[in-house]
C-alpha cells in the first residue's frame, strides 16, 4: 500500500502541452480525480461549464478558496485540477504555499506548443479521439508572437520554482514526450501516494499533428532565423538557469538614425511617439529587441538616451477602456466584466449617450481598483497595470534616462533629440478612439475613482487633476 503523502494535487501546465492527455491518465488511476481547469477565468472545469459543486462562476471568483475546499471535500479520493499561468492568481499562491497539495509540472518544447496552438486555432480542433477526423494545417510562424508565448512560459516557471524553493517543496516534472510512458505515469502515481497503477496510458485521446515542427509551418526559414537570435538557453532551459528580467524589452523601439530608445508604457501615446521617432534622420525604427540585441545597440549607439512617457492615469484608463473593453481587442474582457461582474457595458458597435459612456467607464474604474489589488484573480494586462509597476519592471534591466509626460512632449522631445545631436521632427499628438471624448464625460466621480485605482501613480509621480 503506497503512503498517502498528499490531500490534493494541482497540475501546472499550459495550452497544447498535453494536459488533457495527462488528466485522462490520472483519472484512470483508482482513487484519483482531476476536475479540469477549475479556475479558468471564463469557465469552470471544461469549456462552457459555468458551475461545479454547486458554485457558479461569480461565486467562485468572489471566494475561490471556497471552491477549492468544496472540490476537496466532495471528491472521493485525491482531488486535483489543471492550472495555467493566466488562471486565478489567488489560487496559484494558495496551492503553492500548501505542502499537502502535490505539484505536477507538465512541460513541452515551447516551439512545439506554440505551433500546436496555432494549428488548433486555425482548424478549431482542440482534442482528437478519432484519427480519421484529424484536421491538419500549416501555419505561419510569427516571431514576436512566439517570443511573447515563450516569455509567459518562462516567467511562470520561474514563479513556480521560486515558490517551491522558498517553501522547501518539490514537484513531479513530466514532459510532453513522457505522456505515453507507462513507467513514468506509474512513477507519478507513486509520487502522489496512491496505490493504483496503469496498465497503459489512456487510449482515447490521440496525438495531433505528429510531424516535425519544420513541416508544420509555412515559413520554416524565418522560424529558424528567429530562433537563432534568441539565447539558446531560453529554449532548452531548466528553471534553475532562467534569470529574472523585464518582460518589456521586446516592446522597446529605437530610431534607426539616432541614439534614442523609447521604452513604451502600454496605454500611453505609443503610436504618436513611434511616429515621431521614425521621422528622425532618414527615418526608420529598430524593433523586436531581446536582451542580447539591446546590449549590442547600446554599445554601438554612442551617445544614446532612453526615455519613456507617462500619461495621466485617468486618461490612460479611459484609452484602455475604449480599446481593450469596448474595442476590437476587448471581447474577452467585455464578456468577463459583463457576465461575472455584472457591469452594464454597451454591446460592441452600438451607439451610446455620454451619460451611458460615463456610467460604464465609472463602473470599470471601480472594478480596476479590485483588479489591481489582486482581488479578482485575473492576470494584470500591461495596458491597465500601474505605471509605477511598469517602470519598476524596466529597472530589472535598466531604467530610462528620462521619464517624460505626455502633455509636455512638444517641448521635451526637441530637448531629447538635441541630447544626441540630431534635429527633432514635429510631434503630432495622438487621438484616442472613443464613443465620447474624456472631456465630454469628465467629473469628480471619475477623477476620484481613478485616484483610488492608481494611488501609487498619483502619489509617486505627482499627478494632479486631469485638465484635458
Amino acid at each position: 500500500m503506497a503512503e498517502q503523502r498528499f490531500t490534493s494535487f494541482v497540475m501546472f501546465a499550459e495550452m497544447r502541452t498535453g494536459s488533457n492527455f495527462l488528466e485522462a491518465s490520472l483519472n484512470a488511476l483508482p482513487g484519483v480525480m482531476c476536475h479540469g481547469e477549475v479556475f479558468n477565468p471564463h469557465f469552470i472545469g471544461k469549456k462552457d461549464n459555468l458551475a461545479l459543486f454547486g458554485i457558479d462562476l461569480a461565486q467562485r471568483d468572489a471566494d475561490p478558496m471556497a471552491m477549492l475546499a468544496r472540490m476537496r471535500a466532495e471528491t472521493d479520493g485525491l482531488a486535483g485540477f489543471r492550472c495555467f499561468h493566466d488562471h486565478d492568481a489567488r489560487v496559484i499562491a494558495a496551492v503553492l504555499a500548501d505542502p499537502a497539495c502535490a505539484k505536477i509540472i507538465l512541460t513541452r518544447n515551447p516551439v512545439e506548443s506554440y505551433v500546436s496552438l496555432k494549428i488548433a486555432q486555425d482548424t478549431g480542433q482542440w482534442r482528437l479521439t478519432n484519427a480519421a477526423k484529424l484536421k491538419s494545417a500549416k501555419v505561419h510562424f510569427t516571431p514576436a508572437e512566439f517570443e511573447a508565448h515563450l516569455r509567459a512560459l518562462q516567467e511562470f516557471q520561474i514563479t513556480l520554482l521560486h515558490a517551491l524553493q522558498t517553501g522547501g517543496q518539490t514537484a513531479f516534472y513530466i514532459d510532453y514526450e513522457d505522456l505515453n510512458d507507462t513507467e513514468v505515469l506509474n512513477g507519478l502515481a507513486a509520487f502522489l501516494g496512491v496505490s493504483g497503477r496503469l496498465e497503459a496510458p489512456d487510449a482515447k485521446l490521440k496525438k495531433q499533428n505528429p510531424d516535425e515542427v519544420v513541416d508544420k509551418v509555412l515559413n520554416p526559414a524565418e522560424m529558424e532565423a528567429s530562433l537563432a537570435r534568441l539565447d539558446r538557453f531560453n529554449l532548452a532551459r531548466t528553471p534553475n538557469f532562467e534569470p529574472r528580467r523585464s518582460p518589456a524589452i521586446p516592446s522597446f523601439v529605437a530610431a534607426a538614425d539616432a541614439g534614442l530608445l523609447y521604452m513604451p508604457v502600454k496605454g500611453g501615446p505609443e503610436a504618436a511617439v513611434r511616429q515621431w521617432l521614425g521621422q528622425i534622420g532618414k527615418g526608420g525604427l529598430i524593433t523586436d529587441f531581446v536582451q542580447k540585441s539591446l546590449r549590442q545597440w547600446k554599445r554601438g549607439a554612442v551617445p544614446h538616451r532612453s526615455f519613456t512617457v507617462l500619461r495621466h492615469p485617468l486618461a490612460r484608463a479611459h484609452a484602455g477602456f475604449c480599446s481593450h473593453v469596448l474595442g476590437d481587442q476587448g471581447a474577452d474582457l467585455h464578456r468577463l466584466l459583463s457576465k461575472t461582474y455584472k457591469i452594464a457595458l454597451p454591446k460592441p458597435g452600438t451607439t451610446v449617450t455620454p451619460e451611458e459612456h460615463h456610467a460604464a467607464f465609472l463602473a470599470f474604474l471601480r472594478w480596476l481598483k479590485l483588479y489591481l489589488s489582486g482581488q479578482t484573480g485575473q492576470k494584470i494586462d500591461p495596458h491597465f497595470a500601474s505605471q509605477t509597476t511598469i517602470l519598476q519592471g524596466f529597472a530589472q534591466f535598466q531604467g530610462p534616462d528620462l521619464v517624460l509626460r505626455e502633455e509636455g512632449l512638444a517641448g521635451a522631445l526637441p530637448f531629447l533629440a538635441a541630447e544626441v545631436g540630431c534635429a527633432a521632427p514635429a510631434y503630432a499628438t495622438e487621438d484616442v478612439a472613443a464613443p465620447h471624448p474624456l472631456a465630454a464625460i469628465y467629473d469628480d466621480a471619475l477623477e476620484d475613482a481613478a485616484r483610488d485605482a492608481y494611488q501609487r501613480d498619483y502619489m509617486g509621480y505627482g499627478f494632479s487633476r486631469w485638465r484635458g
